[in-house]
């Protein structure tokens, strides 16, 4: 089976959460704070792997999470950090955020890497918070938490020249003839049910050539198979347009060539305007009438076509075609990698905060103001938790819960904490 778009789930490491201990040793006076911070998380990774032609393994298995990082220990002993999760994806793989589809990496190059999820900071041991005024701080850190991602994999087949055309006009077998590839090959519709890939060499030369799934009219408005692969064509320089001259599934073989030409056009302006050579393919079993017909239509046209007379069957002119496909191969020029500015997935803003009512009546703060906060203080610790209180009058917190309808009694949440709220 061949898989070229899929939704998975990432979630990048939590840290681990900062120790709050104390030196105690025989004969060792007044031992201070010695807890060590906790580690970072592990990031998710994306690396393109040239050895994979397909988004299979992400058919079954669609939740990815990086290693947390170890709390910290005493003695100052920092929690290990957890290993990055590193996902291999084809070459040709664009990966965007699910929810408007932006673009986050487009891993068009062999070993390209992206990280496009950072793990949690570890969290900071109370031997971090001594300072001269407070000598044995009795409180840590907590590890930083990460939120589960959601992002969509597609597969741009990476090739140099692209085969169109309809179903059964002959592309398998070309590319068989013209490559080392061995694609499955029937006479039936749509016997090619994926982008099949071959090398072709000339002289000591060599190109990639993909054979792109029968289009048919309305293929870029989902009929069919053609429309599924259609984003195959884009990372092509060049098209090998393959006709059934012989007209042997009695259709006529220039009305076919205008209607997949219509269906690119549809599909983008970009597609529509690469380079063609036209592949008048089983020349063998068509007439003179047949062929020549067809090429003074053709030479009608504003846009200049080569046009090449072939046999794939049998052989006839494929040396041709190869020479006169690498020679106009030359001369185009590499395709780049697609222009977009790079989604980034972004942590709350450590700045801002929320107020919002539960249904019991709790007043619930959150945001990543909040976040931040919390990960600094130990509810039962009572300086730790003046801290709290201090921090959320000069925020302007609890003015605002005030203007909220707080009263005495009332509670206030936070994460898995209540609070009750009593004026000063």
């Amino acid at each position: 089976m061949f898989l070229d778009r899929v939704k998975i789930y990432i979630k990048a490491g939590q840290g681990g959460n900062g120790k709050t201990s104390f030196h105690t040793e025989k004969f060792v006076r007044k031992g201070g704070p010695d807890g060590g911070d906790g580690g970072n998380g592990g990031d998710i990774v994306f690396v393109s792997d040239k050895s994979m032609d397909s988004l299979i393994d992400f058919r079954y298995k669609k939740h990815f999470r990086a290693e947390d990082g170890l709390n910290g220990g005493s003695n100052n002993m920092t929690g290990k950090s957890g290993k990055p999760l590193i996902i291999k994806v084809p070459l040709g793989t664009v990966i965007k955020e699910a929810e408007n589809e932006q673009i986050i990496a487009d891993l068009c190059e062999p070993d390209q890497s992206v990280v496009v999820l950072k793990g949690g900071e570890g969290g900071k041991g109370n031997a971090r918070f001594k300072t001269s005024r407070l000598q044995a701080p009795a409180f840590s850190q907590t590890g930083q938490l990460t939120e589960e991602q959601t992002v969509i994999l597609e597969l741009k087949t990476i090739a140099d020249v692209g085969l169109v055309g309809f179903p059964n006009v002959g592309k398998s077998t070309l590319l068989s003839m013209l490559t080392n590839a061995k694609p499955k090959i029937a006479n039936y519709h749509f016997t090619t049910l994926s982008p099949n890939i071959g090398v072709a060499k000339v002289f000591d030369k060599s190109f990639v050539i993909a054979d792109i799934p029968g289009l048919i009219e309305g293929a870029s408005e989902g009929v069919g198979l053609g429309h599924y692969f259609l984003r195959h064509v884009e990372r092509t320089r060049l098209l090998l347009h393959v006709i059934d001259i012989s007209g042997s599934e009695e259709r006529d073989p220039y009305e076919d060539f205008k209607i997949v030409n219509n269906e690119l056009k549809k599909y983008g302006k970009e597609v529509f305007e690469l380079p063609q050579i036209i592949v008048l393919n089983k020349c063998d079993l068509a007439t003179k009438e047949q062929i020549s017909k067809f090429k003074s239509k053709v030479n009608k046209l504003k846009t200049k076509y080569d046009i090449v007379e072939v046999s794939a069957v049998s052989g006839m002119n494929l040396d041709e075609l190869l020479k006169i496909t690498y020679n106009k191969l030359m001369s185009l020029p590499k395709k780049e990698a697609a222009d977009f500015t790079p989604f980034v997935f972004k942590r709350p803003d450590e700045n801002k905060y929320e107020i919002s009512r539960d249904d019991d009546g709790a007043f619930v703060l959150s945001g990543g103001f909040i976040d931040e906060l919390v990960r600094n203080i130990v509810v039962d610790d009572y300086t730790s938790f003046a801290y709290f209180q201090k921090v959320l009058k000069e925020k302007g917190i609890i003015k605002e819960l005030k203007k909220r309808g707080i009263k005495e009694g009332s509670i206030i949440r936070v994460k898995d904490t209540d609070f009750v709220y009593y004026p000063d």
